[in-house]
């Protein structure tokens, strides 16, 4: 199996597609006011929005892995995103930063290098 592709509801695609756009996703499907596409500047999965007019749920992690991430933290500071937590070293041996989407799903973006399948505990 290959993971091709995440998608989570959002209630207003047209603003979370900005948003993401801004992150630095890159647009390959713009379907409103139902449903946007991004391509990864890195691999090959995607990563979609669906609009939902249910509660969207707030549990959703999203990682996002960048190797110079500091860079791109202070880039998207520039851009006006405001981080809950700035880039940290984890116990976990990844260094992460995190923030919200306009939906409150959580978003972080790390770096783990070869930790992040291959940590000294791997089975």
């Amino acid at each position: 199996m290959n993971l091709n592709q995440i998608t989570i509801s959002v209630r207003d695609v047209a603003k979370s597609m900005v948003f993401y756009e801004h992150l630095g996703l890159e647009l390959i499907v713009k379907s409103l006011p139902t449903y946007a596409r991004f391509q990864c500047p890195m691999g090959d999965a995607t990563f979609s929005l669906h609009q939902s007019d249910q509660q969207i749920n707030d549990s959703t992690w999203i990682y996002f892995e960048v190797d110079n991430l500091d860079a791109k933290v202070n880039e998207l500071l520039g851009l006006g995103f405001e981080f809950d937590e700035l880039p940290n070293d984890k116990p976990w041996l990844w260094r992460e930063a995190r923030l919200k989407d306009l939906d409150n799903n959580q978003l972080i973006l790390y770096y783990a290098g070869v930790n992040r399948k291959n940590p000294p505990w791997r089975i």
